[in-house]
């Protein structure tokens, strides 16, 4: 095994088991990408919280300095669209693997959702970069998809509704109606992550396109919209146990006869659920890859508190008092079967493409999220009332995760899915219990034996 500097940051157990998958060139940007997070990103944190204002006037009017700095350094890297695998995406994408990237990605998690940004791979621009790739014509690529590749723009993806459970897409109200050469589009979303954006110029919307078709799958489509079309309703941001996750936002929406030409559908009429089951899959599992690496971050934290000598109670340090060092080894424990979890599912996704690979994207997606809530939550027990506060990152990023046992599909449904999944292993597995079962049999009557079941 090489001496890689992602060992100090994941474990060797791990990359022992992934090392000879990663291409020198991958190994090569990883180690970059960790320098770059060492001298550059990670010190920056707490000055882009600095820079963005509590004034709501100017809040959501901000772009950040630093990210903007961050986001120039990263390009002269070569740490620019990590996401985007040149396997999948031949045009537009870097010579990557889903396997390579997910480390990455674990990496870019330790850094809250500063560190994406930095270099271009933060959703919900990943999800959306991958639909204008796959299934954009050329006229749509050149005009939204170039600039989001070059992080000139920023998007949103329109898809929850406020007055339907919209974790079922057939729910999806929103009309998409053609008139001559125009579709019209009128709805009521929210949660709709990145809209407050100054720089976010376009919403991907899905919307129904043909109520009356006999197959609930193909009454939605994609549509385009400038995000400064009339009648594009920005009603206000919706907060996450009290953050507003500024300037990005999850806002609602109201699309109130808003026109946009026909040029701006997205592969085509009645094409929209085929579309969010290519763009989520991908999606899934770049949240669980960062997750590890928040999950990691928050250990790191509490070892260091646990450990730290003017934090002592009662003449002993904090790892010396009741469950803390049983706390650190189940937290050691969880966050290495979550990564094995998320390496796998990115292995399934270059072999076989997301479609071949819900199974293990679906475990790790109820998985992840939970196992990386309870490590925070240690990490924040362990630092008493200062872990809630805004003095340290754990609180906020407890709340952001919490968002994940929600969107992109709550947990119920993904369980519901693997244990269907499971199930239909059964009859395969009674038929194979019966062979050997007359097996056995025989081999009991071969050996004079007398069978008792």
């Amino acid at each position: 095994m090489s001496d890689h500097p992602v060992v100090e940051w994941t474990s060797k157990a791990s990359w022992a088991m992934v090392e000879d998958k990663f291409s020198p060139y991958a190994k090569e940007t990883l180690a970059r990408l960790i320098k770059f997070m060492e001298d550059d990103i990670l010190p920056a944190i707490r000055v882009a919280h600095a820079q963005l204002p509590d004034d709501p006037n100017t809040r959501w009017k901000t772009v950040i300095p630093i990210i903007e700095e961050l986001k120039v350094k990263a390009k002269k890297l070569g740490l620019w669209n990590l996401f985007l695998s040149k396997a999948h995406y031949p045009e537009f994408g870097v010579p990557l693997t889903n396997l390579e990237y997910a480390v990455m990605a674990e990496i870019l998690g330790r850094g809250g959702h500063f560190a994406p940004q930095a270099v271009n791979c933060s959703a919900p621009d990943t999800g959306n970069m991958e639909v204008l790739a796959r299934y954009a014509n050329r006229e749509q690529q050149q005009k939204w998809l170039i600039p989001l590749l070059n992080g000139e723009i920023r998007s949103a993806f329109a898809m929850t509704e406020k007055h339907v459970a919209s974790s079922d897409a057939t729910n999806i109200r929103t009309s998409l109606r053609r008139e001559g050469d125009e579709i019209v589009i009128n709805g009521h979303k929210w949660w709709i992550s990145g809209a407050g954006d100054p720089r976010c110029k376009v919403h991907l919307v899905l919307g129904k396109s043909d109520p009356g078709n006999k197959s609930a799958y193909h009454q939605q489509s994609i549509v385009l919209v400038p995000a400064d079309t009339p009648g594009v309703k920005i009603i206000r941001p919706m907060k996450v146990f009290g953050y507003d996750d500024a300037p990005e936002g999850h806002c609602e929406i109201i699309y109130d006869n808003v026109r946009v030409p026909m040029s701006n559908l997205v592969l085509g009429w009645g094409k929209g659920f085929e579309i969010i089951q290519g763009r989520l899959g991908p999606g899934r599992i770049h949240h669980c890859m960062r997750s590890i690496g928040a999950a990691q971050n928050a250990l790191d934290t509490m070892l260091q508190r646990v450990t730290d000598p003017a934090k002592k109670t009662f003449g002993k340090f904090l790892y010396e008092h009741g469950t803390v060092v049983a706390d650190i080894a189940k937290s050691r424990a969880e966050i290495e079967g979550a990564r094995l979890l998320v390496l796998s599912a990115a292995l399934q996704i270059d072999r076989v493409k997301a479609k071949g690979a819900l199974k293990e994207i679906g475990i790790a997606k109820f998985v992840v999220p939970s196992m990386a809530l309870e490590v925070i939550d240690r990490a924040m027990q362990s630092f008493g009332a200062e872990g809630l506060s805004q003095d340290q990152e754990l609180a906020s990023a407890w709340a952001g995760l919490r968002t994940l046992r929600i969107a992109d599909g709550p947990d119920a449904v993904h369980i519901q899915q693997v244990g269907l999944k499971e199930l239909k292993r059964a009859p395969a597995l009674v038929q194979k219990s019966v062979e050997i079962k007359k097996k056995q049999a025989l081999l009991m009557e071969k050996a004079g034996l007398k069978a008792h079941l």
